[in-house]
C-alpha cells in the first residue's frame, strides 16, 4: 500500500470519526457529552483538512495518485 493511499484511507476514516461523533452530539440529552462529541467533531474537522492538504501535496508531487 503507498503512502497515499494509506493518507486517503486516513480521510476517509477521519470522515467517518467526525460523522459519529456529530450523530453522537445529536442524540444525547446530557449537554455537558453533547459538548463534548461537538468539540470533538471541530477538532476533528480541523485535523481532516490538515489532513486533505498533505493528500493535495501528495497528488501534485505524485500525479498518478489522483483519484484513487
Amino acid at each position: 500500500m503507498t503512502v497515499a493511499t494509506q493518507v486517503k484511507t486516513c480521510v476517509a476514516s477521519l470522515r467517518s470519526v467526525q460523522a459519529s461523533l456529530e450523530q453522537f452530539a445529536l442524540e444525547t440529552q446530557n449537554q455537558e457529552a453533547k459538548t463534548l462529541y461537538t468539540n470533538a467533531a471541530t477538532q476533528t474537522g480541523q485535523i481532516l483538512q490538515q489532513v486533505e492538504g498533505r493528500v493535495q501535496q501528495l497528488e501534485n508531487e505524485e500525479p498518478q495518485y489522483k483519484g484513487f
